[in-house]
């Protein structure tokens, strides 16, 4: 499948809050009134919580762009079916769609980019951090180092640091772990055009669910303390930390085709 990754900032003089009751009671069911003609496969939203653990994650990594007030994650079955969505009646959804946007999110500072998932642990149920759930969703959208290639730094994300990943994965106590890899395409652009999108769009990000309980209580645990030090000191050597950003969130479902 191929994903649709939009990092939202809200729009200047609107709480966290207000963004994000909007966003799941007006946007969303709008959303998915349009997901047939879009070929939409799965709608998610990605809540960020004001939570402690976002200000310890950056500050272990020495500091970090500020978090993102969420995250919207679609689904297509395949390259064929998103472009399918380019009918009249797509158009007209899309262009429903991007008018209401103007209402909750600075659209200039709220980058987009399209995906494919590397599953690196992966358990046989799915898992999300839905609002009364004990799993939160921990969201890490990267950059490369400067000198480096988009091509070079996906390599080593998928065949050096995946592999280390889920070496620590069971001391991390980390339940599930993606890697989401940027894919260019030509509808990125034109979306970006059509929301005079400023902001670059990152070579991917990585997804990992844990109970929030085992990732605030972490650095109790000796040998989750040094599991998770072994991560960070990997991801210094091909991820730009200040130009990256990472947070927890919870999930809200409102399509799931698949």
């Amino acid at each position: 499948m191929i994903r649709l990754e939009f990092a939202l900032r809200r729009k200047p003089g609107m709480s966290r809050t207000e963004f994000q009751q909007y966003w799941r009671e007006v946007h969303g069911p709008l959303v998915a009134s349009h997901s047939t003609h879009l070929g939409i496969q799965r709608y998610v939203q990605l809540h960020t919580l004001d939570d402690p653990i976002n200000d310890a994650l950056a500050e272990a990594r020495g500091g970090m762009e500020e978090p993102y007030d969420g995250v919207a994650e679609l689904w297509w079955e395949n390259l064929e079916a998103l472009e399918a969505g380019a009918t009249e009646a797509g158009r007209a959804a899309g262009a429903e769609l991007l008018a209401d946007e103007k209402n909750f999110i600075d659209l200039p500072r709220s980058p987009l980019w399209m995906a494919y998932e590397y599953p690196q642990v992966n358990p046989s149920e799915e898992m999300v951090a839905r609002e009364h759930s004990p799993l939160i969703k921990l969201f890490f959208c990267l950059r490369q180092l400067p000198g480096r290639t988009l091509d070079d730094t996906q390599l080593y994300w998928r065949t050096n640091h995946g592999p280390l990943i889920r070496g620590v994965s069971t001391a991390m106590r980390m339940r599930r772990y993606l890697q989401v890899h940027y894919t260019a395409h030509p509808l990125e652009e034109a979306l970006r055009a059509a929301r005079g999108t400023e902001t670059e769009p990152y070579y991917g990000h990585a997804e990992a669910w844990f109970h929030r309980s085992d990732l605030l209580d972490m650095e109790r645990w000796p040998e989750a303390a040094r599991a998770m030090e072994l991560a960070v000191e990997d991801e210094a050597k091909f991820i730009d930390f200040k130009r990256s950003a990472m947070w927890v969130g919870k999930e809200k479902v409102f399509i799931d085709r698949r």
